[in-house]
């Protein structure tokens, strides 16, 4: 028994490690997620309050994990393991059940799970979590109590200033499509798939096909069976490297950024509202100095065109402006604004507005 009771605890605790540590070091994709969930549950009103219980959040998670992983006071922290993971499974139930996000991102963007897949898992994590809440008063740490404490204090402590220092800048690991070193203009697309179900009107058999494999032109058959709903299976839609850029006419410039054969700047703000207005006036020296050697500088945002004549207008911004859809642009880099270096259709630098480096550091370190 002591043999499964310590593979349970180190299972599940490598699991809550490392699905916390994977959120934590990137809050502002937990953030994205936790608003999806407030917006499905009629709860806009508490977006605000989002970053707050992101870090949370990944703390507990990764604070519980650390304890089962290092048997230090599970009789405790075995009160917060169940609650937790009861919470995930009931979450994830209704994400299977009615499609409620897209993607729950427990594992942040390291690691991608349907919510149906997502679900099972959980599921299956409950049987292992179950029996350690039971068997928690058989947990004994080689230390003391205090010396438990402290280490787990410790932990949370530098657990927390992690996650807020990749909030202020990026995060530590970019698990992303638009990462420093990925090749964006490779990207292949796969095919869409239309799925449609229907249902047999005597014996109430319900079968999916996918179109167009199914016999929609024969006549005996469609007596038979009527339609009852469809699906699109599109892999694409979470990928964030998938972007498509249009001026403010309409016209599709996507090509001329993935593409582009030489070195090239992207401002990317995925709201300009929220934006931090000192940043684009602070890139501006940088802008001059790259235009003036004829590397393209281009601001990438969701902003609708007349939204974004306002804002130059309003801030006296030179900046060629191109619209794209935010939820892409989020992926791109995890700052409002944030820049990124593009050369020959690879991810070259990536900088938070905080991080905003002068021209002259980039040409010496990165151009050179």
């Amino acid at each position: 028994m002591k043999i499964l009771r310590t593979s349970f605890r180190i299972l599940v605790g490598l699991i809550f490690v490392f699905s916390g540590f994977v959120k934590g070091i990137d809050p502002l994709g937990t953030v994205f997620r936790m608003n999806d969930y407030f917006i499905a549950f009629g709860a806009p009103w508490a977006a605000p309050t989002s970053i707050y219980l992101s870090i949370l959040l990944c703390v507990a998670e990764f604070i519980t994990g650390i304890s089962l992983l290092f048997n230090l006071w599970i009789r405790n922290t075995a009160w917060i393991l169940l609650p937790l993971m009861t919470f995930f499974t009931i979450l994830t139930f209704f994400d299977a059940a009615f499609n409620l996000v897209p993607d729950c991102g427990c594992f942040g963007d390291a690691i991608k799970l349907s919510n149906t897949a997502t679900f099972i898992k959980n599921l299956i994590l409950m049987g292992f979590v179950v029996p350690i809440f039971l068997w928690r008063n058989k947990f004994k740490s080689a230390l003391p109590i205090r010396s438990d404490l402290v280490i787990l204090l410790t932990t949370t402590v530098a657990f927390v200033w992690l996650s807020i220092w990749c909030y202020r800048h990026l995060p530590l690991i970019d698990f992303m499509d638009w990462k420093v070193g990925n090749k964006v203009s490779e990207v292949k697309v796969a095919p869409v798939k239309f799925y449609v179900t229907y249902k047999n009107k005597v014996t109430g058999e319900i079968k999916e096909y996918l179109a167009p494999d199914y016999p929609w032109n024969d006549s005996t058959w469609l007596a038979e069976w009527e339609f009852v709903d469809q699906r699109v299976e599109d892999v694409n839609v979470t990928g964030g490297s998938m972007l498509k850029a249009e001026d403010l006419s309409g016209n599709d410039m996507t090509s001329r950024i993935l593409h582009y054969p030489k070195p090239q700047f992207l401002l990317v703000s995925w709201d300009l509202e929220k934006a931090n207005i000192n940043a684009f006036r602070r890139v501006l020296p940088l802008y001059k100095k790259a235009t003036a050697d004829e590397i393209p500088f281009i601001c990438l945002t969701s902003a609708l065109p007349e939204e974004i004549r306002q804002f130059r207008i309003k801030h006296v911004l030179p900046f060629e402006f191109l619209n794209a859809d935010d939820v892409v642009l989020k992926t791109m880099v995890r700052s409002n604004p944030g820049l990124i270096l593009l050369n020959k259709g690879k991810v070259v630098a990536k900088w938070s507005f905080r991080d905003f480096p002068t021209y002259e550091q980039v040409k010496k370190d990165i151009l050179r």
